[in-house]
């Protein structure tokens, strides 16, 4: 009777063995004795440069002065007349309007005026990806609702938020203008004598004068002349997923292949790499700090003891 009863129940614990491996995904060709585990294998990205609009197209004028000679002018004063020894003759002073600098023009430009805005720019557009729970090593064991029973592995589906980068840009305002204003002419008032009455009895001839003047003489108008100033462009990054972001399977450490002269080893390695860790061969929130971060370093995946991060310590699974 005894002997039937044992037989039965080991029936039953093979079948119950074979349902459970007909039942989901396993690792393939997986050795008695070893542990794995679904892991997320990090993202990897292709940064790709783009050039944006900084500065628009412009144009500015430009204004070439006018250029003057200064000559000298021989201006008459006094005309020639005729005197007398006895009667002198009589003059009658006029005055006269002598135009030494002529009217003119004077251009002035009044820049143009730009402003500066930002803008928000995408950078990686938002997706959704998988993250580890809690099981295994460095994650809480548990037997809730959330915990799979045949494999220990917790799974997140969530949303990884969009990136942006704020750009600063220039814009027009207002454009470039051209004023121009009159600089009017100067003139010299000068005295002239005029003859009224000539001399009397003894004729008598009074030479003319003349004076010199200094004045300025257009020689080369004004001119104006436009150029254009070219665009300006500013070079910003954006960063595409090339791949990762998958859960795979990965051979792990776990209470059930490691022990804790093994994980002693891990934790001295981690202490070289200089981690503030202590190698009493139990895996705590230090140790779980500094293996993601070390992960994290490496492009390792996140969370778990993998036979990897093992052996990327300079450690032997075994």
């Amino acid at each position: 009777m005894s002997r039937i009863l044992i037989l039965s129940v080991v029936s039953l614990s093979v079948a119950g063995a074979a349902l459970a491996q007909g039942a989901g995904d396993y690792p393939p060709d997986a050795e008695p004795g070893s542990c794995y585990a679904r892991v997320l294998i990090p993202e990897t990205y292709e940064i790709q440069t783009e050039q944006v609009l900084d500065q628009p197209e412009h144009t500015e004028a430009r204004v070439i002065p006018a250029t003057y000679e200064t000559v000298v002018e021989r201006v008459l004063v006094k005309e020639q007349a005729m005197t007398y020894q006895v009667v002198p003759p009589v003059y009658q002073v006029e005055t006269e309007q002598l135009l030494v600098v002529p009217e003119q023009t004077e251009t002035v430009i009044i820049p143009a005026e730009y402003e500066t805005f930002t803008e928000q720019v995408l950078v990686r557009p938002a997706y959704v990806t998988w993250k580890p729970g809690t099981g295994l090593y460095g994650r809480a064991q548990g037997g809730g609702d959330n915990v799979t029973l045949a494999t220990g592995e917790v799974l997140c589906r969530v949303e990884v938020p969009a990136q942006y980068d704020t750009v600063t840009r220039t814009r027009l305002k207002s454009p470039e203008r051209v004023e121009t204003r009159v600089i009017p002419a100067r003139y010299r008032t000068i005295e002239r004598q005029v003859l009224q009455q000539p001399a009397r009895v003894v004729e008598e001839i009074l030479p003319a004068e003349y004076e010199e003047v200094e004045v300025q003489r257009l020689v080369v108008p004004e001119q104006q002349e436009t150029i254009v100033v070219p665009a300006t462009y500013k070079t910003i990054e954006k960063r595409t997923v090339t791949g990762g972001g998958t859960v795979e399977w990965r051979e792990v450490l776990c209470d059930s292949n490691a022990t804790p002269g093994k994980i002693a080893e891990v934790q001295r390695a981690l202490a070289s790499k200089g981690y503030a860790v202590q190698a009493d061969g139990v895996f705590g929130p230090g140790t779980l700090k500094a293996m993601e971060d070390w992960q994290e370093k490496n492009g390792l995946p996140l969370g778990y003891l993998t036979i990897s991060t093992v052996e990327s310590l300079g450690v032997s699974p075994d």
